[in-house]
């Protein structure tokens, strides 16, 4: 191609990327783009069985997982943890983030690593080592002795238990989990929380990245947000760790002691991607606390000093992060706002498995009550 003509494309692109930019940078300050996350379509019979499956310990290796054990609903489809557990002798080294409106993400994973297609994300949660390890043949062998699950499968369009179908199920499932009741989508919001959503759009200049109704760019972001110790302090977790680095080519992953984040996908030389994690959702944040990909934050008012005071002086930190200069009343209604966005608890029958799987197959087994 010839060089004019590669640098005239080259300038198109730069214009209409900039007419997007400019519309986006509008969208962002008018109220709609903030309003509440609208239900989506699901094929009911398709949900209920997804449902089924995400109670169902019987899709983790050695049975004592389920999805629900990591992403449980009255802790906002989150666990609780700073981070989480994993399968049966390993441990996570990230904190789990909650479920709820996830349906609608450009990108999946802390990191960003996995795109839109959930039928990659539900076959890389069942099948990863070191969360439910699962041998999906062997998964699909367990659903075929299950009367039940072969009449829902056959009720949903899909056949005999197959493979296939739960990663087309559990995803299905997944478009249910939708924000519902929250003060802020009802009108309802305290002064503090109406001031707060003022600063927030304003002086605390966040709306630069938790933008539209599930307040999220899902862009990857380096905001300076400290190590978790105990990722590199428990075994456990530090081989999980290693070991992701590793296959992930990560160069010096043993040595490494900070998280990559986004650098799995883009492997810049110059490392200008390390700690970037994808802006997460500031939907039901009442229930999945503790905070950020490695939970080092167990409270929201901890969450608002670490920005007022300029994020964490990393050196590939956005420019975006600066003190704000919030005073502590400010930061109180701040704190508000963000509480208001939480809503109904997604916890009655029309999204918890509540018949005879729960008394068959635990949810949460008791090992995972008293490792910590």
């Amino acid at each position: 191609m010839p060089r004019a003509c590669y640098q005239w494309r080259r300038h198109l692109v730069y214009v209409i990327a900039l007419i997007i930019s400019v519309a986006g940078a509008g969208l962002v300050q008018a109220e709609d783009e903030f309003g509440p996350v609208k239900p989506l379509k699901v094929k009911q019979a398709m949900a209920d069985l997804g449902k089924r499956l995400f109670f169902d310990v019987r899709l983790s290796g050695d049975s004592t997982l389920s999805c629900a054990s990591c992403h449980i609903p009255d802790k906002g489809y989150a666990d609780g943890l700073p981070l989480s557990e994993s399968y049966s002798g390993s441990r996570h080294f990230r904190n789990t983030p909650t479920l709820i409106n996830t349906a609608r993400r450009a990108a999946w994973m802390h990191d960003g690593r996995l795109g839109t297609n959930l039928n990659d994300v539900t076959r890389e949660m069942i099948t990863e080592t070191y969360l439910m390890n699962m041998d999906m043949r062997l998964m699909q062998e367990r659903l075929k002795q299950d009367p039940v699950y072969v009449d829902m499968f056959k009720k949903a369009g899909l056949g005999e238990p197959s493979n296939g179908g739960v990663r087309k199920a559990i995803p299905e499932y997944l478009k249910t989990l939708t924000s519902r009741g929250a003060p802020f989508d009802t009108d309802k919001m305290s002064a503090a929380a109406k001031r707060g959503f003022a600063l927030f759009k304003g002086k605390g200049g966040c709306a630069s990245c938790h933008t539209g109704p599930r307040f999220t760019d899902d862009q990857p972001h380096n905001i300076g947000v400290p190590e978790n110790p105990e990722v590199f302090e428990d075994p456990l977790r530090h081989i999980a760790f290693v070991t992701y680095a590793k296959f992930m080519g990560v160069e010096n992953y043993m040595n490494l002691r900070r998280d990559p984040g986004a650098h799995v996908r883009t492997h810049r030389a110059d490392g200008s991607d390390m700690g970037k994690f994808l802006t997460p959702t500031l939907r039901e944040l009442k229930f999945t606390a503790p905070y950020m990909h490695n939970g080092v934050f167990a409270t929201l008012d901890e969450v608002v000093a670490f920005y007022n005071n300029g994020g964490g002086g990393d050196p590939n930190m956005d420019g975006r992060i600066v003190p704000i200069g919030l005073t502590d009343k400010e930061q109180k209604d701040l704190v508000a706002f963000l509480e208001a966005l939480s809503g109904q608890p997604l916890t009655g029958p029309e999204h918890v498995w509540t018949e005879e799987i729960a008394e068959d197959y635990p949810v949460i087994p008791d090992w995972r009550n008293t490792r910590n």
